[in-house]
């Protein structure tokens, strides 16, 4: 995926919707940003079915409803002046945890969907790989409101994402991905 403006980020809300079959057989990617030296943020869906996020490091992880064959939309917000860290699934809130405040997350990487880059673009392990269906990936470099969220999930339009526009995105596709187009 190629963002509208560098992920040089003090703040962040990430947002998809996704489907996958996959139970706790595995820990699978959702979304990976990496630079040259760090995974500066990962989601995962992790083996015991707890979804996670790492900002260079350790994570944060989130006990909530198992994903499934029935398009979830998940949405990961994280603000470092707070450290205020939240997942919201189909529009309900986690609880928020304190994770990570101060931190940068830093410019210069790439951002893949479905797949862990164990170093810079390259050494994929097979077995963390999404399998499944993703869509409507959007990324704002702010914490939404609530409000907005919940817009999101029942299809009200609302502001772009200004880092990852999912309308205007530009995929560069690689193994075995088939982009479906449909109206969302």
């Amino acid at each position: 995926m190629v963002p509208l403006k560098p992920l040089q980020l003090k703040a962040f809300t990430l947002c998809m919707r996704l489907a996958t079959e996959l139970k706790g057989e595995r820990e699978v990617i959702l979304f990976a940003y990496r630079t040259g030296d760090y995974d500066e943020l990962n989601v995962w869906r992790e083996l015991d079915g707890r979804l996670s996020f790492y900002l260079s490091g350790d994570g944060v992880f989130f006990q909530v409803p198992e994903l499934g064959a029935l398009k979830t939309h998940l949405c990961v917000t994280w603000d470092s002046s707070s450290g205020a860290a939240t997942v919201f699934m189909d529009g309900r809130k986690s609880l928020t945890k304190i994770y990570k405040k101060g931190h940068t997350i830093r410019a210069g990487g790439k951002v893949l969907l479905g797949q862990d880059p164990d170093s810079y673009l390259g050494d994929y392990d097979a077995k963390q790989s999404f399998v499944g269906e993703v869509c409507d990936v959007n990324m704002w470099d702010s914490v939404l409101p609530d409000r907005t969220i919940k817009d999101l999930v029942s299809g009200k339009r609302v502001q772009r994402g200004n880092v990852f526009d999912w309308e205007t995105i530009q995929l560069k596709i690689s193994g075995t991905v088939e982009v479906i187009h449909r109206e969302l």
